[in-house]
């Protein structure tokens, strides 16, 4: 049994760091082609973002692989494989139920990380990334990613989700933490821009908190920050991307030395 519980929590941690490294690859993909020279100069920093999500994908695999064999061998969780075992407007129902817990505790979470103590120990990790990367999405401290790690495994115990609903959560949770990262809006502007967009956290939103810090702290909602007086609204890109073109342009002009040097020289 105790190996049975280690290989899960071994296939977990691959599948975690799997899909860390093709969904963050495919979005820093993306923005290479959008826009090109964002990145250019982060070579340090993202060798860094992907070192620290390596070592997330870990603390993340272990309780996620207990869980998974204590569903398939023992019928520890709420997690049903038959669709009619609930009314289907049930589906959508515990998505949004799984969304919103989850959010709950990253809210909360997330806030008491930015108390002095806990961020300089371990959030300060994540706010190293200036500005943050499409691989920044599970750069944490060890401490941080067992705050994040142990919500999902906890919150199929007391709501019932069908396997595939869950399978739909936890995309949508890999691809709200890339996106809001990554340093450009990949959304419809209708979803960060007018009425929905003044409900959910997209790439603008989660701009601010990078560079104010102090606000902006939720994941998937702005409930609990217009709640809780924490919401300042969207963040603008323009000074991001300006300080990428300046990078660019650094990188530019050494080339062109280092080219009229060797022409010099020769």
């Amino acid at each position: 049994m105790r190996l049975a519980i280690v290989l899960s929590a071994i296939a977990m941690t691959a599948i975690v760091g799997i899909r860390y490294l093709i969904v963050s690859g495919a979005f820093a993909a993306a923005t290479r082609a959008r826009h090109p020279g964002l990145y250019r100069g982060l070579d340090a920093q993202m060798r860094r973002e992907i070192w620290w999500s390596i070592a997330s994908a870990a603390i993340y695999g272990v309780p996620a692989g207990i869980v998974a064999w204590g569903w398939q061998n023992r019928g520890w969780t709420q997690i049903y494989t038959d669709v009619h075992a609930y009314p289907l407007w049930y589906l959508p129902v515990s998505v949004l139920a799984f969304l919103f817990a989850h959010d709950t505790w990253f809210y909360w979470t997330h806030r008491w990380m930015h108390r002095p103590k806990p961020f300089k120990l371990a959030h300060a990790v994540h706010h190293a990334s200036r500005p943050p990367t499409a691989w920044a999405a599970m750069a944490f401290h060890p401490i941080e990613a067992i705050t994040g790690a142990v919500i999902n495994p906890l919150l199929v115990f007391p709501i019932p989700i069908n396997v595939g609903a869950l399978g739909l959560v936890l995309t949508i949770m890999t691809v709200m933490g890339v996106t809001n990262h990554m340093g450009w809006e990949v959304f419809p502007r209708f979803m960060w821009r007018g009425a929905l967009g003044g409900w959910l956290i997209t790439a603008s939103h989660h701009q601010r908190h990078h560079e104010q810090y102090g606000c902006n702290y939720g994941l998937y909602f702005r409930f609990w920050d217009r709640l809780c007086g924490t919401d300042k609204g969207l963040g603008d890109f323009t000074k991001a991307h300006a300080k990428a073109a300046a990078r660019s342009s650094g990188h530019a002009g050494m080339a062109d030395a280092g080219s009229g040097g060797s022409r010099h020289a020769a």
